[in-house]
């Protein structure tokens, strides 16, 4: 039962690993608004996170993050504001770009498990699917302003507002439409999957 357990979460680890690299070279990742673009790949990091568990998204979602980086470098697509960090430096424009799309899967298999419990099992995937977006964008953001804060790439954006003003305004309707769609899709994904018992249902505690 373990190795057919084993081999059925690889079977859905490299499907959805397939589906975001297709996602992430098409344009069907992506929708480039100003210097931010609209991103649907957080859907299938949350279909990981509840499918395998905070180890699975955590894997996904460093795929994911890798992807982003590699738009620093112009490889599958090109993220004007991923250009300039990465001119002003590598290795911090690499922890911003990936270290909050890791975390972002991690934390939503624990998400998943914690309103199963308390819920069910198919609520749990529509609120998952609302956090992927949220938290992706709340991590992006800071370590964004972390990392960068002080650089006058970024001084001349947040252009004397508050941070929290800044960051609400900057991220706007490119945020609100993530949420959306990641909340429908992966709900209704998620469900599918619990209703085809590809999911455990998790008990109540």
């Amino acid at each position: 039962m373990k190795t057919k357990l084993s081999v059925k979460q690889l079977v859905i680890a490299g499907l959805l690993t397939a589906i975001l690299l297709l996602m992430s070279y098409t344009p069907l990742g992506y929708l480039n608004v100003g210097p931010l673009a609209i991103t649907f790949n957080v859907i299938p990091v949350a279909i990981a996170a509840i499918t395998l568990g905070p180890v699975g998204g955590a894997v996904v979602g460093a795929i994911f993050g890798l992807t982003s980086f590699l738009q620093c470098l112009g490889i599958g697509g090109t993220s004007a504001m991923g250009v300039i960090l990465f001119e002003i430096n590598p290795f911090l424009a690499f922890i911003q770009r990936f270290l909050p799309r890791m975390l972002d899967g991690l934390l939503l298999g624990f998400i998943y498990k914690w309103v199963s419990k308390l819920s069910n099992g198919f609520a749990a995937c529509f609120v998952t699917g609302f956090c992927s977006a949220f938290l992706n964008t709340l991590l992006f953001m800071s370590a964004l302003v972390l990392l960068f804060g002080g650089t006058d790439y970024m001084q001349e954006l947040i252009g004397g507002r508050n941070i929290l003003v800044f960051i609400c305004t900057f991220v706007g309707v490119n945020a609100v439409c993530e949420m959306i769609s990641s909340t429908i899709i992966t709900g209704a994904v998620g469900s599918a999957l619990i209703k085809a018992r590809l999911v455990p249902a998790p008990q109540k505690a």
